[in-house]
């Protein structure tokens, strides 16, 4: 049960109905992490305006989904790794390479060393390197796939902890944990 209300389509009102009735149009339902925020519509504002500006970046949507499960599983937010494998899965990403993510890992090289600044990034609560950002840069990655990466992680970190200290419900089909909790 959430720690505070799910606000509901219909007891929304102004800029929050606004935004929940954009939201349950992308969704064709309005996930409980959107209800939840929906009590600041401040917040709700921010946080479905940076879905939808990473949406339009230079990440693409599936790395961008493995980066949120490795995020998840790492931060212990059953929510957005339950929503994000099913948003990674919708990408085109497969079973087997999202739960690769789930762990940090990837066949891809390039995927790989996304996660693992991504990881690092959570780790060390941003206090990366040179050399760090340099294996970015060796993968592929120029300036603003780098920007984007931190944007994503920091979107998640904000979704992983609404969900996780507000004990959001997951309304996504679950998905097991690695990290212990």
């Amino acid at each position: 049960m959430s720690r505070i209300e799910l606000v509901s389509d219909t007891a929304a009102t102004g800029e929050a109905k606004a935004l929940l009735s954009q939201i349950h149009g992308a969704f064709g339902a309005t996930p409980n992490m959107f209800r939840a925020v929906a009590n600041s519509p401040a917040a709700l504002k921010s946080m479905w305006g940076a879905f939808g500006a990473l949406g339009g970046g230079v990440i693409p949507a599936p790395l961008g989904e493995q980066i949120a499960v490795a995020v998840a599983d790492r931060n212990a937010c059953r929510y957005c790794l339950a929503a994000h494998t099913a948003l990674g899965r919708k990408a085109g990403v497969s079973a087997a390479d999202m739960a690769a993510a789930q762990a940090g890992e990837s066949s891809d090289p390039r995927t790989a060393a996304a996660l693992r600044f991504a990881l690092k990034l959570v780790d060390a609560r941003g206090q990366v390197d040179a050399a760090d950002v340099q294996a970015l840069r060796a993968a592929g990655f120029d300036d603003a796939h780098i920007v984007e990466i931190v944007a994503h992680v920091a979107l998640n970190l904000f979704t992983n902890y609404v969900n996780v200290a507000l004990e959001v419900p997951v309304d996504f089909p679950g998905v097991k944990l690695r990290t212990a909790t």
